[in-house]
């Protein structure tokens, strides 16, 4: 079944709270958050969201690996994994070089850490046990009892979506536009995934939306919200072999935004968000772009959107 999603964030968790609750009550079928640098924790946001809501899927966009070991997320998502049973999806990742740098950290072989990890803690949640020794990490520990939590992973490059194919149980895409991820991500998994003789999880397409009917007004908000990425060498080097080679100037050219946001009014929105669906992707998960001055209503007007879209594509 396809879904569709949406991305939260902010500095105050009622206000998160307040945006995951009539995002349920509009009909939206998930609420992902990201975890980075000293924000405000992703999996103990949805563990206070758990009690206030009923229905809607939570999922991390992700958290990174190298600050926590394997068995540290294991700790945290048992407690989600009750409070909500069969609601909470992990989202794991590297993140990138210079959020690490600033905690000091280096990040010598992502993939292969990636590998580790994900080894792990799909072991520990998802069959109770876990006895590793490998080259990054160790880990043996047992839990009273498996729980029903996918465990997926980030994806921006071929490998990675090979690694997501062989090892995760679905990819989480971000910025990637939709012919890259028909063209190199979808193929890239189905090779991890044949090489490893399982099925091809799903991809879970992650892209920037804007329900506002000016375009300037659009790539103005989006220039001033996304600024960072084609400054991220990850990114860059995605974005140029997706058919941008601008991207070499570390920003964003119009071209670039009109191929890769989501926007235009609700039915031309409602189009887009359907041609990510219609490439591959089991589910569609949407950062909102907030444009003018009533950021507010901005929201509301996506989310609405997002509900609607949510239901025609569940029926």
């Amino acid at each position: 079944m396809s879904r569709i999603g949406v991305a939260v964030g902010g500095n105050k968790v009622q206000d998160i709270q307040a945006t995951i609750q009539r995002a349920e009550e509009l009909g939206v079928d998930a609420i992902w958050m990201t975890t980075g640098g000293a924000r405000l924790d992703s999996i103990t946001v949805f563990a206070a969201a758990a009690a206030s809501t009923q229905r809607i899927k939570f999922g991390t966009s992700i958290v990174p690996t190298f600050p926590r070991h394997p068995l540290v997320v294991a700790q945290q998502v048992q407690v989600v994994a009750q409070l909500a049973p069969g609601r909470f999806r992990l989202g794991l990742g590297p993140s990138h070089r210079p959020t690490m740098r600033a905690m000091g950290i280096q990040m010598p072989n992502p993939l292969g850490h990636l590998r580790e990890y994900l080894r792990i803690v799909k072991s520990l949640l998802q069959e109770g046990k876990v006895d590793f020794d490998g080259e990054y990490y160790q880990a043996h520990e047992s839990i009273a009892e498996p729980v029903d939590v996918p465990v997926m992973a980030s994806a921006l490059q071929s490998g990675s979506f090979e690694l997501c194919g062989a090892e995760a149980d679905g990819a989480i895409s971000w910025v990637c536009p939709g012919a890259y991820l028909r063209d190199t991500a979808l193929p890239a998994m189905k090779k991890g995934a044949g090489e490893a003789g399982r099925p091809v999880p799903p991809l879970i397409a992650h892209a920037p939306v804007c329900v506002h009917d000016n375009a300037d007004e659009m790539r103005a908000a989006f220039r001033e919200q996304f600024a960072t990425y084609p400054r991220l060498p990850f990114y860059r080097r995605m974005l140029i072999s997706a058919g941008y080679p601008e991207a070499a100037e570390a920003t964003w050219s119009d071209a670039m935004i009109d191929g890769l946001v989501l926007h235009g009014n609700e039915e031309q929105t409602a189009q887009r968000i359907q041609q990510l669906l219609d490439i591959g992707a089991s589910e569609v998960l949407l950062s909102p772009v907030l444009v003018g001055s009533d950021r507010g209503a901005s929201l509301d007007r996506t989310l609405r959107l997002l509900g609607q879209v949510a239901q025609s594509v569940a029926a």
